[in-house]
């Protein structure tokens, strides 16, 4: 596949190598590769002399598995085997350990064991709708205050749509200022016996018919969890707001990560869009697991001609087509330009062992024409049905190069302006460092190779 004459193809090392990116934020759908092209960019950063941190939000665990660690958690451990000036390290998102750390830096330490305690609060730390994606962006803030890494490669979290990374504050925002939140923190705010009197008159057909639909145990677990947590509730939407501040700030680029498939592409467009209108930096697509032929010269269509003329038959037999090799004249009736003659021929030929064009063996019964003539004609459909097959393959392959560069055409030509680096596909998984080198090195060379 080749780049859209009107897409600029984007520059991996100078983003990389400028001292003033401090923070990578690989976005996308899910099941794109954010999270290998997260790990190259950190492998290939920190061998360009960075100390980079990557930061992954994947519960697969393959990052831990590539970079030769056995496992990872909320704290940054260095990977071992970089080749290089700089360092990496590494480090997956414990959604529950980085909001018990907020509890514990943010509260005293009755009152923070008294949320952490909490039945309402394990379960909202564990599983809140939103606490993944908030989370995540606390531990970048968290990370880039350190100032201990000067790059910070984050991998976003693997949800249903590419746009809950950045909506994630606001929503949590929305929770703590709902009125649910703020009609069940009234009866502490007013506190005493006009507290307890609002709370025994005001909402006793409130809470009454919570009960029965909650149960009054829950009911007064999120109760007490309000109250302790009222003094934090703005130190929530504070910090929020200022990581989101930081992911608009120059030092930040975003690298939207997709695939080269209809609906990848849409939501990658749905993404820089997104981004455009919340003026946050956008360095460029990654278009990963792109395919490419080194014989693209040759067209699915005439690949396709080729492999039914041998299967029909239409093609010279054996004896002329060494005749040919040998440099005599094709016999009357056939054409070397005939669709699919040429190509074909070639690759029998190609596909012969060299026992086919050996001497005779001497011990072969000579007096037995029929069964030499047999073997013969055995070897030649085997040869045609052979060469039949990897033409079809290479019609399809031809087909899926189409395909997927007609897909990012019309990407390219709703947004011209997004400069796009093509990662040419591997033929197996990434394990290792080794293989998150190679990605690495497509990444950089920007094009797939054809």
């Amino acid at each position: 596949m080749t780049l859209h004459p009107a897409a600029a193809p984007l520059a991996i090392d100078p983003l990389l190598d400028d001292p003033a990116t401090r923070i990578i934020v690989c976005c996308g759908s899910g099941g794109v590769g954010k999270t290998t092209t997260a790990a190259a960019l950190g492998v290939r950063a920190a061998e360009r002399g960075r100390k980079a941190v990557v930061l992954t939000i994947d519960p697969a665990r393959r990052l831990a598995q590539s970079m030769g660690i056995d496992s990872l958690n909320n704290t940054p451990r260095q990977v071992k085997g970089v080749e290089g000036p700089g360092e990496l390290h590494a480090m997956m998102l414990d959604m529950k350990r980085t909001f018990d750390e907020i509890v514990e830096a943010h509260a005293d330490a009755d009152r923070a064991r008294a949320i952490l305690e909490n039945p309402f609060y394990q379960s909202l730390s564990a599983g809140f709708a939103g606490t993944q994606e908030y989370m995540a962006m606390e531990k970048l803030g968290q990370l880039r205050a350190r100032d201990e890494w000067d790059l910070i490669i984050v991998d976003t979290p693997p949800s249903r749509s590419a746009l809950d990374f950045l909506d994630a504050p606001k929503r949590l925002g929305s929770f703590l200022d709902g009125k649910f939140i703020r009609l069940l923190m009234a009866p502490a705010k007013m506190g005493g016996r006009a507290g307890m009197k609002f709370l025994n008159v005001g909402m006793s057909m409130m809470t009454g018919t919570l009960g029965k639909l909650l149960g009054g145990q829950f009911l007064r677990d999120v109760q007490t969890f309000v109250t302790a947590m009222d003094t934090m509730f703005g130190g929530f939407r504070t910090r929020a707001d200022a990581t989101y501040r930081l992911l608009q700030a120059p030092g930040t680029a975003f690298l939207v990560v997709a695939a080269p498939e209809r609906d990848a592409l849409r939501e990658a467009a749905y993404f820089v869009e997104r981004l455009a209108a919340e003026e946050m930096p956008l360095a460029g697509l990654v278009l990963n697991r792109v395919h490419g032929s080194g014989a693209a010269r040759l067209s699915a269509e005439r690949a396709r001609a080729a492999a039914e003329n041998l299967e029909d038959g239409r093609i010279v037999d054996q004896e002329a087509g060494k005749a040919v090799e040998r440099g005599g004249a094709a016999p009357d009736g056939s054409s070397p330009e005939a669709p699919g003659t040429y190509e074909a021929t070639e690759a029998a030929a190609a596909a012969e062992s060299p026992e086919d064009h050996a001497s005779p063996d001497p011990a072969a019964p000579a007096s037995n024409p029929t069964f030499a003539q047999a073997s013969d004609a055995r070897s030649v459909t085997t040869v045609e049905q052979l060469t039949a097959g990897l033409l079809h393959l290479h019609a399809e392959r031809m087909q899926v190069l189409a395909r997927e560069q007609r897909t990012r055409d019309r990407f390219t030509a709703l947004h011209p302006e997004v400069a796009v680096a093509e990662v040419a596909a591997l033929p197996g998984d990434v394990h290792d460092l080794a293989g998150l080198r190679a990605i690495g090195d497509r990444l950089a060379d920007g094009r797939a190779t054809t």
